[in-house]
C-alpha cells in the first residue's frame, strides 16, 4: 500500500529502486538471511530487481522499507500481507544485523498494524519463524502473539528446509 507510517523512531514507506544499495546491506548479509525464505542475494543489482517488483497498489500488501526517523537511513523492510488461505494478516520483517535488539521490528510492525486498523478490520495476525530463531519468536511475543502450531518452510530455491513455529494473535 502506498502509505507513509510514522512511529516514535521510525518511518515505514514504500521502497524505491534507488534504495537497492541500502537494502543489499541486509539482503546480502548471510547472518540476516540465515532463516529467511529468499536465497542470499549476491549482487546489489538483484535487490533492485526485487524492489522494482513490489506491488504497492495491492491493498492487501503493506511490505515497506523501514527507516530511522532521526537519520533517514534505511535499516530494513517488512510489513503485513493478507493471506486469504490463512484468513489472517501475515507478519514478516528483515533488519540489518547491527539494528537487532533495539525494538525496531516490534515498533515497525505495531505501527503497520495500527495503520491497517484504521481502514480494515484485522481479525488475526500470524507469523512463522524457524524454531532456532529466538529473536523472531521474541518479536512476535512482544506483538501479543502466542504459539499456534508447529510447521515447516523452505527457501524459495529449495536449498534449505526449516522446522518452524506459527504464532498467532486474534483480535475481537
Amino acid at each position: 500500500m502506498r502509505v507513509r507510517i510514522e512511529t516514535e523512531r521510525l518511518i515505514m514507506r514504500p521502497m524505491v529502486p534507488e534504495d537497492y544499495q541500502a537494502a543489499f546491506k541486509w539482503c546480502g548479509d548471510p547472518k540476516v538471511n540465515k532463516y529467511m525464505i529468499y536465497p542470499l542475494y549476491k549482487r546489489a543489482e538483484d535487490v533492485k530487481t526485487w524492489i522494482e517488483s513490489l506491488d504497492y497498489d495491492n491493498p492487501d500488501n503493506y511490505d515497506m522499507g523501514i527507516e530511522l526517523k532521526e537519520t533517514g537511513e534505511l535499516i530494513g523492510s517488512g510489513g503485513l500481507c493478507y493471506s486469504k488461505k490463512r484468513e489472517a494478516w501475515v507478519v514478516g520483517y528483515n533488519l540489518r544485523a547491527d539494528m537487532w535488539g533495539k525494538g525496531y521490528a516490534v515498533e515497525a510492525m505495531q505501527g503497520i498494524i495500527d495503520e491497517i486498523s484504521k481502514t480494515r478490520k484485522i481479525n488475526r495476525i500470524m507469523g512463522d519463524f524457524c524454531v532456532e530463531n529466538h529473536k523472531s519468536q521474541r518479536v512476535m511475543e512482544k506483538l501479543g502473539m502466542h504459539y499456534y502450531k508447529d510447521s515447516e518452510y523452505e527457501k524459495l530455491d529449495g536449498s534449505e528446509k526449516f522446522k518452524a513455529k506459527v504464532y498467532i494473535k486474534e483480535f475481537s
